[in-house]
C-alpha cells in the first residue's frame, strides 16, 4: 500500500514522504495510529493544506520528549527472576515489567516506546532502548537477576554465570600426594626416606 506519512518512521521516511509498505502495516498500525494516510489525489491536497501546522505540532512534540529525556535516560531498573541453573528465565521479562519498573522510579513511560529488539529470556543486563519520539530516543539498564545481591555484582560489571560455573568447577576435597615411582595399585608412602633406610638395615642384619 502506498501511504503518506505524518511523522517520522525509523526505516521508512519522514513527514510527508510516500513510501510502499506492507498492507497489514498500514491497516493494523499506521493510519488506525494516524501515523499515516492512504495516498490518493484527495489526500495528497488534504496533507499539502495541513502540513505547515503538522510540521508545527510534530516540533513540539519532540521539544517535550527532548525535555522530557533528561528524567529517563540512563535509569537502572532491577528485575529479580527465578531462572534455571544456566540463567534461563522461566518465561520473560515483558515490555510491561519493564514499564512498571521505570514508572516506579518516575520515568513516566508507556509500552509503545519501549523499543525491544528480542525477547529477555536470561538473567543478564541490557541496555534497552526507550522511543519518546519519533526523534527522540535513550537507552535505560535492565538489570535482571535472581537476588539483589547478584544484580548489585552484576551493575558492577561482574559476569554472574560465570563466576558461578568457575566456582562449581574449582577441586574441592582432599587429593592424596601421587608417588611417581609407585606401582599401579599401590599407596603411595609418606616417609619413603624412613622406609629405605630401615630396608637397608634389615639387610645387613
Amino acid at each position: 500500500m502506498q501511504i503518506i506519512l505524518l511523522e517520522r518512521i525509523e526505516k521508512l521516511g519522514t513527514i510527508g514522504d510516500e513510501v510502499t509498505v506492507k498492507d497489514g502495516y498500514a491497516r493494523n498500525f499506521l493510519l488506525p495510529n494516524k501515523k499515516a494516510l492512504r495516498a490518493n489525489e484527495a489526500n495528497r491536497k488534504v496533507f499539502e493544506a495541513n502540513r505547515a501546522r503538522i510540521e508545527a505540532d510534530n516540533a513540539a512534540k519532540r521539544d517535550d520528549a527532548q525535555n522530557h529525556a533528561g528524567n529517563v535516560e540512563g535509569k537502572e531498573v532491577v528485575l529479580i527472576r527465578a531462572s534455571s541453573n544456566a540463567g534461563h528465565l522461566y518465561g520473560s521479562v515483558s515490555v510491561r515489567d519493564i514499564v512498571e519498573a521505570l514508572n516506579e522510579q518516575g520515568a513516566e513511560v508507556s509500552k509503545a516506546m519501549i523499543v525491544l529488539e528480542r525477547p529477555i529470556k536470561s538473567i543478564g543486563l541490557y541496555d534497552v532502548r526507550v522511543a519518546l519520539h519519533p526523534e527522540v530516543a535513550v537507552n535505560v539498564k535492565v538489570n535482571v537477576a535472581r537476588s539483589a545481591d547478584e544484580a548489585e555484582l552484576q551493575a558492577q560489571g561482574v559476569d554472574v554465570m560465570a563466576a558461578m560455573f568457575e566456582e562449581e568447577n574449582v577441586p574441592t576435597g582432599f587429593t592424596e600426594e601421587k608417588d611417581p615411582n609407585a606401582e599401579p595399585g599401590e599407596i603411595a608412602s609418606e616417609e619413603p626416606a624412613a622406609e629405605e633406610a630401615n630396608d637397608e638395615e634389615a639387610t645387613q642384619a
